[in-house]
């Protein structure tokens, strides 16, 4: 993949740079109807994530058994990858308060770069639907200045691109459904540095590939 990333610091007075909550959208239907659900791993723009933000959840003691890993929907650093640009997990987070799916953030080594990235399997494609619009809808409590645009990447694929409400960060937010499944995917960057249009897509489009591998296997 062809990259345009640079390593322009996002926060010149900090050593390091991670994502923020990706938010009060919707990206799951609960149990009791539509539910705001659980975003990517939250952090403080002054710093690392807390230890109890940054370690994996263990799965759940008891129904060990039945438990089911949805980390296996997610991309991998290597398809974040280019030749400006190396990629790690800082951190995978399975969905909360019984949501199928699973949270995870991406940082490049410079610490200048995050990719959140939320994913949610739900009954059918007509919830993962209704999820992403309102998850739309809620847009703007994380994103602003942007206008939602139409996305190649998986299915109603819409594509917003902005700032974060207190400007401190340039933040282009990717929603699109696969199957019974809704992925949000948040790049944040420095202010004026944008992640250009066909990176995100090239990144989406590969998210979308795994999460087309990965679904038969955590539904069938």
């Amino acid at each position: 993949m062809r990259s345009v990333f640079t390593n322009t610091s996002v926060f010149a007075n900090s050593s390091t740079f991670v994502a923020t909550t990706i938010g009060a959208a919707v990206l799951a239907i609960g149990l009791s109807g539509c539910t705001p659900t659980d975003a990517p791993p939250a952090a403080s723009p002054s710093g690392l994530p807390t230890a109890a933000s940054s370690t994996p959840t263990s799965a759940p003691k008891e129904n060990s058994a039945a438990v089911v890993d949805y980390s296996r929907l997610l991309i991998e650093p290597t398809d974040i990858d280019s030749e400006y640009d190396t990629f790690v997990t800082r951190s995978t987070v399975p969905n909360r308060r019984g949501g199928k799916g699973v949270s995870a953030l991406f940082v490049n080594e410079a610490d200048t770069r995050a990719i959140g990235v939320t994913i949610t399997v739900l009954p059918d494609p007509a919830a993962a639907k209704a999820a992403l619009d309102a998850s739309l809808a809620a847009i703007n409590s994380t994103v602003t200045g942007g206008e939602p645009a139409p996305s190649p990447v998986g299915t109603d694929g819409t594509l917003i691109s902005g700032t974060s409400p207190d400007g401190a960060k340039h933040i282009t937010t990717l929603l699109f459904t696969e199957g019974p499944a809704v992925a949000r995917m948040e790049f944040q960057s420095a202010p004026g540095d944008p992640t250009p249009p066909d990176v995100v897509t090239d990144i989406g489009v590969k998210q979308d590939i795994a999460l087309r591998a990965g679904l038969p296997s955590v539904i069938g």
